[in-house]
């Protein structure tokens, strides 16, 4: 019994040690690296065991290959992309790009290629390379994603699908000529033609305006005398008199300062067609900028009120004393002197006086029609070259000002004096043409002041003393607006307390009415939503022009700003390349020579209209006003092309 009690013992003990064994054996394979050989073990008696497989940890790269190599929808050229992409990418960050639904940017589709599906795509990160040109990619955005990033429009971000940005389409169009250009965007997006389609619509709508005006006064006649011939009687204090509804829709179509907002509704329908409700919205919210319009409509009520009216009146009254203060004299001054102040004050506050002073001084006179053509004419041409003395007043120079490095003593010595000549000369000329006009208005005058010598002055006629103080902060205010022109919050901020100022001081003030200057913003955000997609044949046709030389570059520029705003002729050549000196004088000197031929020509000029267009009997016809702006703008044509 006590040797099996011994036998037990020494099992036990056997078991343990080879335990022990095996357990430091085991600890021993653990913390040596994975490549380093197992110590020699003595050969087991019996078949050979197999030895352990080794684990092989794969690298970054070798992952991120794999993940590349395994994307079977991508072509050669679009992994060979996304391999060079990947060297400065994390594999984690490599996934989230790939597993992006729909597109990005180094799937094997060129940007062109995107653009023609209309398909959204993840564009390149920063520091990566394009995949279209090598160059890095840097980009400023922060939480959206663009539609397109400054690498591709060159400017800033752009959200909205479209407009394509005009560089995408360069990449196939080496060689092309100009009606090739223009065929192949076309066909790269069919929302080209559309747009520009709803463009001229809306242009051929401005110079049919007056025939709805005319119109609409028949429709009226002949509605009130069916009201006659009913024999209709008010039978309540608060009854309304009918209107015929035709009559004032034909007086809405007529209104040439709603006709682009209204032309944004099948403009909208065109975006929703060729792309998305989203893309319109984004186009409305982010990429286009409404700064302009609404500075217009704050300078326009500014520089109405009373005493920056009475500030402008006696600085021009002292050259219409020079002429005893005769119809003539007033028309003089305020033609070449208001003009002249817009490269000071901007073009929209020297054309919201100028307007004022000769709708008060001369056309309350009853000019005959084409001496009110004529004038109107010159005031658009003259405003238009008149701000031209600086380079931070007028928006076709402010466009190209800092780009081209063009300061003001640039534009003094290139345009500025020039403008100055031209302008004296036009009006000299046009004095001429009217001079026996200009007798019989000075006849008119002096009967109406004999008349109004027993006639009590109209409270907003007065002529009473304003204080210096409340011209003084009328001043500040303008000023503000125009040092802040680029800046809505601030301008804004500054016309509430102008607001605020005239409520607190209005025995100086008089009333106004912001209903005229919200109508020219109305006009002039319509025209920046549809001008804003015309870039796609105005950039290939000014790229054309600076083969053809100077003067028919500066030709062209001219027709060109007749039919858009001359600050968009101006923005879509500082986006050419390599254009020459002369050929950016020629431009530039043509979008300002032109910006009297239409309304829509220059950006104040809508605010003219809307100012004088009731002393037009059936509104202010376009065509009319082309034909005489046409001899004025000659005149400065001429001036700028032979004299450089």
């Amino acid at each position: 019994m006590l040797k099996f009690m011994h036998l037990i013992a020494l099992v036990c003990l056997g078991a343990f040690v080879s335990t022990a064994s095996a357990q430091e054996t085991a600890t021993q394979r653990d913390i040596l690296p994975t490549h380093a050989p197992l110590p020699t073990e003595p050969a087991a008696v019996g078949p050979t065991a197999p030895a352990p497989a080794e684990t092989h940890v794969k690298s970054e790269d070798e992952l991120k290959e794999e993940l590349i190599a395994g994307a079977t929808h991508l072509t050669d050229k679009a992994k060979h992309a996304l391999r060079t992409a990947a060297k400065d990418m994390s594999f984690k960050f490599l996934k989230g790009y790939m597993s992006e639904p729909g597109h990005h940017a180094y799937d094997g589709h060129s940007a062109l290629e995107h653009a023609k599906m209309k398909a959204r795509f993840l564009p390149p990160s920063n520091g990566m390379p394009c995949p279209d040109c090598g160059k890095t990619v840097w980009n400023r955005h922060k939480d959206e994603i663009p539609a397109w990033t400054c690498h591709y429009t060159g400017d800033k971000e752009q959200y909205s699908r479209f407009p394509i940005p005009l560089s995408i389409y360069t990449s196939e169009e080496t060689g092309m000529g100009l009606w090739e250009k223009l065929c192949h965007r076309v066909e790269i997006d069919g929302f080209n033609l559309a747009a520009t389609i709803i463009f001229l619509c809306a242009i051929l709508h401005t110079f049919l305006a007056p025939k709805f005006q005319a119109l609409a006064h028949k429709l009226e006649h002949d509605h009130k005398q069916k009201l006659k011939q009913e024999k209709f009687r008010i039978l309540h204090p608060e009854q309304r008199v009918p209107v015929s509804f035709a009559s004032t829709l034909c007086h809405f179509l007529g209104e040439v300062e709603v006709v682009f907002g209204l032309w944004i509704i099948p403009f909208a329908l065109v975006c929703q067609s060729y792309y998305s409700m989203e893309d319109f919205l984004l186009y409305i919210d982010h990429d286009t900028s409404f700064t302009e319009p609404l500075f217009v409509a704050v300078v326009m009520v500014i520089a109405s009120s009373r005493p920056i009216y009475r500030l402008a009146e006696n600085t021009l009254k002292f050259g219409a004393s020079l002429g005893k203060g005769t119809p003539v004299a007033w028309w003089l001054s305020v033609l070449s002197i208001a003009p002249l102040l817009g490269s000071f004050i901007t073009e929209p506050a020297a054309m919201t006086l100028a307007a004022i002073l000769l709708g008060k001084k001369f056309y309350q006179l009853k000019p005959s029609e084409a001496l009110k053509y004529a004038t109107i004419a010159l005031l658009f041409v003259n405003v238009s070259v008149g701000g031209t003395l600086t380079h931070f007043a007028a928006p076709p120079i402010v466009m190209v000002a800092g780009k081209w490095d063009w300061g003001m003593g640039h534009m003094f010595l290139q345009f500025g004096w020039k403008a100055v000549v031209g302008i004296i000369l036009a009006n000299i000329i046009y004095f001429f043409i009217f001079r026996k006009e200009f007798n019989r208005l000075a006849e008119v005058q002096r009967a109406n002041s004999a008349y109004d010598s027993t006639v009590p002055t109209t409270w907003e006629d007065r002529q009473d003393i304003i204080p210096v103080w409340v011209y003084a902060v009328s001043i500040f205010f303008l000023a503000w607006t125009v040092y802040f022109a680029h800046h809505p919050a601030c301008f804004i901020g500054g016309f509430m307390f102008f607001l605020g100022f005239t409520m607190a001081t209005p025995q100086y003030q008089n009333a106004f009415s912001i209903k005229v200057p919200m109508l020219v913003a109305f006009f002039l955000a319509g025209l920046l939503i549809m001008g804003g997609v015309q870039g796609w044949w105005m950039q290939p046709v000014l790229q054309a022009l600076s083969e053809l030389g100077a003067t028919a570059t500066m030709g062209v520029a001219s027709i060109l700003t007749a039919f858009n705003d001359n600050a968009s002729v101006t923005f879509l050549a500082s986006t050419v390349p390599n254009l020459q000196e002369e050929i950016k004088y020629a431009i530039v000197a043509g979008a300002v020579t032109g910006g009297g031929l239409t309304v829509i020509a220059n950006a104040p000029n809508p605010a003219g209209q809307a100012i004088l267009g009731k002393y037009f009997k059936s509104g202010i016809s376009a065509l009319k006003l082309f034909l005489w702006a046409a001899l004025p703008t000659t005149i400065m044509f001429l001036f700028f092309i032979l004299i450089r």
